[in-house]
């Protein structure tokens, strides 16, 4: 596949804050990618600069094969994007929405070809109803239909599902999963929500503090078979260091809420709870999960997760 967003090097500093810090990745046509990281960790700076809003420190973007800053109007021709929620005239209804959002992109699209917009989203049979009588989920919908009216190639979306009930989530993954598998649209997409992420993502991005921690496909990233394990004992301090000494050490990466966590092979656990009653720890529970919020766990510092390997 063609890489649609090629990022090289890229560093933005504020003052004195690297909100983004040497930063490369690449997404390639027809993906839906995951931009994951937690508050603060650069994710809407990076977006910020892919749609030229704000400019690099240093590094390079290319997009479509092209320098984003030698040939910007005939990248962003060709991208939709949402940044956080969408504007939208909320004493207008949506298809007089999409006529503004139609004509402010200069291109000429006919009634039908909104309406056909508008159904794609599932919001027809609301085409005219006044903005301000939507749900925000509807409201989010209507927004990926302003991103799309001009048939962008590339979907560019900061939490699209930020403050939407489960339906709503759910209607914004449906929507998300046809733009890419249907219409063969590639989409960057930032979220917080991992379990979604999970769902809906060839390929993803974890960043922390504004630098790449892993980049790579999902199914290759995230094997369901190794599991984080959070071990808590009657003195946590004192098996820290008796798993230290153990066979067992190469799987201790830390500590979060008063447990050890431990990561291994799910075939591996029977092994490990014998290895832990051989060693006379008293284990007051052994809980083990597998997802992908797990998973970026276990890569990124957290408020609340202590390293404890040097």
């Amino acid at each position: 596949m063609n890489a649609v967003i090629e990022v090289k090097h890229l560093t933005k500093d504020f003052k004195d804050v690297k909100a983004v810090n040497d930063l490369s990745f690449s997404v390639e046509s027809g993906q839906v990618y995951g931009f994951l990281g937690q508050n603060g960790a650069g994710k809407s700076t990076t977006i910020r600069m892919l749609l030229t809003l704000i400019k690099p420190s240093s590094g390079d973007i290319e997009i479509f094969g092209m320098n984003l800053l030698k040939h910007r109007n005939e990248i962003l021709r060709q991208v939709g994007a949402i940044i956080e929620r969408p504007d939208l005239y909320k004493y207008l209804t949506a298809l007089e929405n999409l006529r503004i959002f139609a004509a402010m992109s200069g291109v000429k699209v006919s009634e039908k070809a909104l309406m056909d917009q508008l159904a794609m989203v599932g919001l027809a049979e609301r085409a005219h109803s006044k903005v301000k009588t939507y749900s925000q989920g509807m409201k989010q919908r209507l927004g990926i239909a302003t991103a799309l009216v001009h048939d962008p190639k590339l979907i560019i979306l900061d939490e699209p599902t930020n403050g939407l009930d489960p339906q709503g989530i759910a209607d914004i993954r449906n929507l998300i999963l046809h733009l890419s598998k249907e219409m063969n649209k590639t989409l960057l997409i930032s979220s917080h929500l991992l379990s979604e992420m999970e769902l809906i993502a060839d390929s993803m991005i974890i960043i922390d503090k504004g630098k790449k921690v892993v980049e790579g496909k999902v199914n290759e990233l995230f094997d369901p078979a190794e599991t984080v394990v959070e071990l808590k004992t009657t003195d946590d301090a004192a098996t820290y260091e008796k798993l230290q000494q153990s066979a067992l050490k190469n799987m201790v990466q830390g500590k979060r809420n008063d447990c050890i966590l431990l990561k291994l092979h799910r075939d591996e656990i029977p092994a490990v709870m014998k290895e832990l009653v051989q060693m006379d720890i008293e284990v007051l529970s052994f809980y083990s999960k597998h997802s992908l919020e797990d998973y970026f766990l276990s890569l990124t510092a957290h408020p609340h997760v202590e390293t404890l390997k040097n």
